[in-house]
């Protein structure tokens, strides 16, 4: 390497704590741990000596009193609804969608919108360590502005969905944009342009077929809401005699890359499908429980080979928040008592959900989910010098059930550091918040009308 012969190589960061979890194919976990970046890339991972001794970095950063980890990869959320937070809580899905989601939608979603909810999106989630989520909402290409300002990556879809919504009147409509903005987002090192039909019970055959047809003409995901409640899985067995999941199979929806939110209501025989067509799930913890959803049956589509992500889904009346950390806790302990066995899905499995598997679960796992050289520069620092973190007995163990997304630093994505010591670098705080609290006002006006 350039360099050697005098000494260290020129590496643009050194990144050293007291315990890194690597996530690599070993799950190493370093005791005073290093990781040497270069550009948007790691190119080293070992003892802290060993790295220091190999690399010259131009900007060092050490924090022996903490942990870490790669970057949190959120696989499902509607990022703009971070302005409709609390809108209507302890609702059933249907009424929630039907009775205050959609109208407060069709008065308030506009292109400035899905911008600044998107901003206040990515400063929470940056703050509390998320680097990488997965989008399905309108106006994607604001949410891309945004997203690439905030310095984060975006797997982001556009919705298409069988009604008039903000941005497009019909189905095709939202298909024309999708092509648009696949186009305009071709070659963007953070943003991953995708299509995402609402759901089956949302959109016909033949616009579903349209979506996967566009997203394998681009090489791009097809994100989609499945199995999500019993009423769904109940009414599209009326209609076709064949679960949700069944459904999409026969039609062709599932040949490709595609990220299937919540799954709940999936049978053996669907389970079985998912594996066979790869299709990866984004498992929501709090939402379904705060929507009495259900419970899923991610322990048995783990065995079965299933990518299955972590996701928060949408902040207005789902979960109202978006931190990974709190999903890894609580995917833990609802697998837990949903199989009534405490020793299914333990803390690493949980911290796997959301980096390795997530990275799956996006068609990114030879990028992303690890701490490993050749892989990008996404990693986030977890403090341990605080009450709730000591003793530490299992690295694994505090990250998932002790710690807490206030208990981030730092969180670098593609080797630049975007949030330090808890503040972000790249987002105006201020600005944001102030620009939350008059759409506040301004969604409240118009729900009075």
């Amino acid at each position: 390497m350039a360099g050697a012969a005098f000494g260290a190589a020129p590496a643009r960061w050194i990144l050293s704590a007291g315990t890194v979890l690597t996530m690599d194919k070993q799950r190493r976990v370093l005791t005073d741990g290093a990781l040497a970046i270069e550009g948007s890339k790691i190119v080293q991972v070992g003892p802290r000596i060993e790295v220091e001794k190999a690399f010259r970095g131009a900007r060092r950063l050490h924090r022996p009193d903490a942990i870490l980890i790669p970057g949190l990869i959120n696989t499902h959320t509607h990022a703009p609804m971070s302005l409709l937070r609390g809108i209507a809580d302890d609702k059933r899905l249907q009424d929630w969608l039907e009775q205050f989601i959609f109208p407060a939608e069709a008065k308030n979603v506009t292109r400035e919108f899905c911008y600044w909810g998107t901003q206040l999106a990515c400063l929470e989630m940056l703050l509390s360590g998320t680097t990488t989520y997965t989008d399905m909402y309108y106006f994607e290409e604001e949410i891309a502005r945004a997203t690439v300002q905030a310095g984060m990556r975006g797997v982001l879809g556009q919705t298409v969905i069988g009604f008039p919504v903000a941005d497009a009147k019909t189905p095709a409509d939202s298909l024309a944009r999708a092509e648009a903005f696949f186009k305009q987002y071709s070659n963007d090192p953070l943003i991953i342009p995708a299509i995402a039909p609402h759901a089956l019970y949302t959109n016909t055959r033949e616009t579903l077929e349209a979506c996967r047809k566009l997203a394998n003409q681009y090489k791009r995901p097809l994100l989609i809401h499945v199995s999500e409640t019993k009423r769904e899985n109940d009414d599209i067995f009326k209609q076709h005699t064949k679960t949700p999941v069944q459904v999409l199979s026969d039609w062709g929806i599932l040949d490709g890359l595609t990220v299937a939110a919540h799954c709940i209501w999936t049978s053996d025989a669907d389970i079985a499908t998912l594996a066979r067509r790869k299709t990866g799930i984004a498992h929501c913890p709090s939402s379904n429980m705060k929507l009495a959803s259900g419970a899923a049956p991610v322990v048995k589509q783990l065995a079965a080979g299933l990518r299955v992500g972590l996701g928060t889904d949408g902040p207005a009346g789902s979960n109202n928040d978006f931190h990974l950390m709190e999903e890894m806790d609580l995917a833990a302990k609802l697998a837990k008592l949903h199989m009534m066995d405490p020793e299914v899905l333990p803390a690493r499995t949980a911290l796997e959900m959301a980096t390795l598997h997530g990275a799956a679960v996006i068609g990114m796992e030879d990028q992303l989910g690890s701490l490993e050289a050749g892989k990008l520069a996404d990693a986030v620092f977890l403090r341990t010098d605080v009450a709730n973190a000591v003793p530490s007995f299992d690295p694994y163990s505090t990250v998932v059930y002790a710690l807490k997304s206030a208990d981030v630093t730092d969180v670098f994505v593609n080797g630049k550091a975007l949030v330090r010591e808890g503040r972000s670098l790249t987002l105006k705080s201020a600005e944001i918040l102030a620009k939350a609290r008059s759409y506040q006002a301004q969604v409240v006006l118009s729900l009075k009308k």
